[in-house]
């Protein structure tokens, strides 16, 4: 009797070693929970941002993360139950950089296309959103209203780096015209103070985009502000932008383009780009070239 009493808690001890081994199993290994539902695991990536760059993405007044692109980025991380976005306020110059090398996996800042960046960058198929891009000068010379303007009056440009995707923009224009270029000079810095630059006449004029000056100089609470009855912009093209992925996550980039195809459809992306813009350039997505 005591033999037998003996081998059944022995196997009750088992039955219960056995079942919360396997309670530990599926914890671990994402089998279904007991209410069905699928266990995954998240991975965790960096998504760099140009923190100067507002409204495209900035930091504001409480240091939280915000911006047309980076609240995009956070509906596809919205969409993305797999992936946790953890955003990294940093410098343009950094943000290509770091992508490159893998120290961020993905970094947005206002990027165009280029032949070159597809050496160093995974382009997804999907844009992020849209960018109006043209030339800031002086109120004397409102009568300039693109490139061929600018060549023809010979005026001076402020510096462009040649990583940046607006010294490609220039470069293209002076290829298809070479008896009307534009005088194009490679800056040191990824970008210099293009308001300042043309306030303080270094300059003539400057690549700018249509939000930066909306918020950076028509808006009262701008750091341009003050200029605002001294310099006018006249905008010449509107381009896509893109997100950066770093060439070891096509993965992520193919769950990216899955996710913002979506969110373009619904059209939460013409709804930020009012918020941010004061504009909605998707309306003149058919006019796009690049």
């Amino acid at each position: 009797m005591k033999m037998n009493k003996f081998f059944k808690i022995a196997a009750t001890g088992i039955a219960l070693a056995t079942f919360i081994a396997g309670c530990g199993s599926r914890a671990t290994t994402g089998a279904k929970s007991d209410a069905g539902t699928d266990k995954q695991e998240v991975r965790k990536v960096k998504v760099a941002f140009d923190q100067g760059g507002k409204p495209i993405g900035y930091l504001d007044e409480k240091g939280n993360p915000t911006g047309y692109e980076i609240e995009v980025m956070k509906l596809v991380d919205k969409a993305l139950p797999e992936y946790e976005f953890e955003y990294v306020p940093t410098s343009s110059d950094d943000l290509l950089i770091g992508v490159q090398q893998g120290k961020y996996q993905v970094g947005v800042k206002n990027a165009w296309f280029t032949e070159e960046r597809t050496k160093s960058y995974i382009f997804p198929k999907e844009f992020l959103g849209l960018s109006g891009v043209g030339i800031l000068l002086k109120k004397k010379n409102e009568n300039i209203k693109d490139l061929s303007d600018f060549a023809k009056a010979k005026l001076s440009l402020a510096p462009i780096a040649a990583s940046n995707a607006q010294y490609t923009i220039v470069d293209e224009y002076n290829q298809a015209n070479p008896d009307n270029k534009v005088k194009l000079e490679a800056g040191d810095a990824f970008s210099v103070d293009v308001a300042q630059w043309v306030n303080e006449g270094r300059v003539d004029g400057g690549i700018y985009l249509g939000a930066t000056y909306e918020k950076q100089v028509l808006a009262k609470d701008g750091p341009y502000h003050s200029l605002a009855n001294d310099l006018v912009y006249n905008e010449f093209a509107v381009v896509k932008t893109w997100p950066l992925f770093n060439k070891k996550e096509q993965e992520f980039a193919d769950a990216y383009d899955q996710a913002i195809k979506k969110i373009k459809e619904e059209k939460k992306t013409n709804k930020l780009m009012v918020k941010f813009y004061n504009t909605d350039l998707f309306k003149l997505l058919d006019t796009v070239k690049r």
